[in-house]
């Protein structure tokens, strides 16, 4: 079946984190199933079409190595032309809102860590630093900066680390270093056109959002293995790395792409201000629903405008 599909030319691949994140795109009406389903090693892979452009859709279940292996997958079982992947996350930028669609240009995994043992500092190297080790490069966390009291903390610092690489088209098992790994560069530049969008703000005729919703580009996420609901920590993401969306996939989808070559692009939309909302109104739960349609409608229209791109290559050529 995998050999059929292929021979039908290439699709756009779209991974989603989940069932809830992925409904909304099955009941979208731009969104036509083929009706042809192949399931492999455990995954679901559906075929279909968003303004007649054939696409492959797969949940990659939570965590970064989830979406690690599901984007594999797909990269080595189908031809694929690209990679889009959506969702919601959490939102460490004080000047966007709930319902906010963003589109980092750089993600990171932020979660690959040298923990400093107590009495080094910044001036002391790390274990294993040079030589393609670990690096104090990129940054660190003094959990000490944090104590309520300001005394020092026996956690003392942990030293932000980038992800080995390696790359399809390198020397096998010769890495490559990345922390911060750039979307397709056209994809970005296109997807600034969606800027202008209008979003929905209302998740029913008595509950509305308190700004509408709308569509941002913005200069970096970052993922972990952590659900982020604590400010202070927020607030360091945005103050030492420029962060605004914070969630648990992107990077793992974002690695993958960047060492198998393929152009890839990621579509957030904001649930909640991490650590920092209103507990009584539980905004995460109530605007989840909201901002994950707020995603799917953004990526379907960044495919209808991916269509006429395409086209128009074709064209010139």
């Amino acid at each position: 079946m995998v050999e059929e599909a292929n021979k039908k030319g290439r699709y756009l691949g779209l991974v989603i984190p989940n069932l809830f994140e992925m409904n909304p795109l099955l009941s979208n009406p731009e969104y036509k199933s083929t009706n042809l389903v192949i399931d492999y090693a455990g995954r679901r892979f559906r075929f279909g079409k968003i303004h007649k452009k054939p696409v492959i859709l797969v949940m990659s279940g939570m965590g970064l190595v989830n979406a690690a292996v599901a984007t594999q997958l797909l990269l080595s079982l189908f031809e694929i032309e690209g990679v889009i992947h959506y969702g919601i996350a959490g939102n460490a930028n004080p000047n966007l809102h709930i319902g906010d669609v963003t589109i980092a240009e750089y993600w990171s995994h932020s979660a690959m860590w040298n923990w400093q043992r107590y009495g080094d500092g910044p001036e002391n190297p790390l274990p294993f630093e040079g030589d393609g080790g670990f690096t104090r490069e990129i940054g660190y966390l003094k959990f000490a900066t944090y104590s309520s009291n300001g005394d020092d903390n026996l956690l003392n610092n942990v030293w932000y680390q980038a992800e080995e690489v390696y790359p399809v088209d390198g020397t096998p098992e010769q890495t490559q270093q990345a922390f911060w790994i750039p979307v397709d560069s056209n994809y970005f530049s296109l997807s600034k056109t969606l800027e202008t969008m209008k979003l929905e703000g209302c998740i029913n005729a008595t509950t509305c959002l308190s700004t509408t919703p709308k569509v941002t580009t913005v200069q970096r996420g970052t993922s972990a293995n952590i659900y982020l609901d604590n400010a202070a920590y927020r607030s360091f993401l945005y103050n030492k790395f420029n962060i605004s969306p914070v969630e648990m996939e992107s990077a793992g989808v974002a690695l993958i792409c960047y060492q198998q070559k393929v152009p890839f692009i990621t579509f957030r939309a904001l649930s909640d201000l991490a650590g920092g909302g209103s507990a009584s109104s539980n905004e995460a739960d109530t605007f989840s629903g909201l901002s994950a349609e707020n995603s799917v409608i953004v990526m379907v229209e960044f495919v209808k405008l991916l269509a006429g791109y395409n086209r128009k290559l074709l064209n010139f050529v």
